[in-house]
């Protein structure tokens, strides 16, 4: 998170401009934008100015994103930048001589804005999101669960697994596989003296009925119909070959 005295391009921008004098376009990007700027290898008629995620080079000509078939005269783009301290930014850019406009709220994008133009005439714009906190919380360490469901016959449960309870193999071998269903995943292993007795998993769908009709028509050893829980979730349960229990749960609350 920045504080007022910092600030950073954290969307990734990335253009092809164009610059009749790289001297001075550097020397603006430098030292009133605060980019970093960089002479590319071998190459003396260009330049490349680095802030955050933004990367943009500087030649002869100008080019709309993805099209590097029509150059255009330098001056002609607009470039925006998202800054997670539009504030701190419009000040620093004060200090250092720049002329930006006065900061405005865009209602229509929710977004805090100022416009600078550069020594050709470039129109870059730096904005920042007013609609939600000013900060991201840290991503958390967890991502997704991968149950472990115990079987004396891999073999004969990947193929139920597939055949019936709609799974795609991802990984198989003699003691273990890896079964694949949209944004699920469960792994079969061997049942042996330190993975015994059944195992059991519950799995969150988007629509409890379609499911256990699917899985009806195919002969799955469904234990209920779909019912509608007091603690929120439309659930039903299916027993594999080797009764490990899988319960799929539809929230509705």
């Amino acid at each position: 998170m920045s504080t007022p005295d910092q600030f950073a391009i954290i969307t990734p921008v990335s253009r092809l401009l164009g610059s009749t004098d790289l001297a001075r376009t550097s020397a603006f990007y430098r030292d009133v934008l605060g980019f970093e700027v960089f002479q590319p290898d071998g190459e003396s008629n260009s330049v490349e100015v680095v802030s955050g995620k933004a990367r943009i080079r500087f030649g002869a000509h100008d080019y709309a994103p993805n099209k590097w078939d029509g150059p255009r005269p330098p001056g002609s783009s607009i470039v925006f930048f998202e800054t997670d301290h539009v504030e701190a930014m419009h000040k620093a850019v004060r200090a250092r001589g720049g002329n930006p406009s006065e900061l405005e709220k865009a209602n229509a994008i929710k977004m805090q804005m100022f416009e600078i133009r550069d020594p050709d005439g470039h129109a870059l714009w730096f904005g920042q999101s007013y609609a939600g906190p000013d900060h991201h919380p840290p991503r958390g360490l967890l991502e997704k669960i991968m149950p472990e469901l115990p079987l004396t016959d891999v073999s004969a449960g990947v193929m139920h697994y597939r055949d019936v309870l709609g799974f795609q193999v991802n990984y198989q071998q003699a003691d273990l596989a890896v079964m694949d269903r949209d944004d699920v995943r469960l792994l079969l292993i061997a049942r042996t003296d330190r993975h015994k007795g059944i195992g059991s998993a519950c799995v969150y769908v988007h629509d409890a009925d379609a499911l256990y009709a699917e899985l009806r028509r195919k002969g799955a050893n469904l234990q209920s119909e779909p019912i509608s829980q007091p603690w929120g979730l439309r659930e039903f349960r299916v027993l594999d070959l080797e009764g490990n229990r899988i319960s799929f749960g539809q929230p509705f609350e």
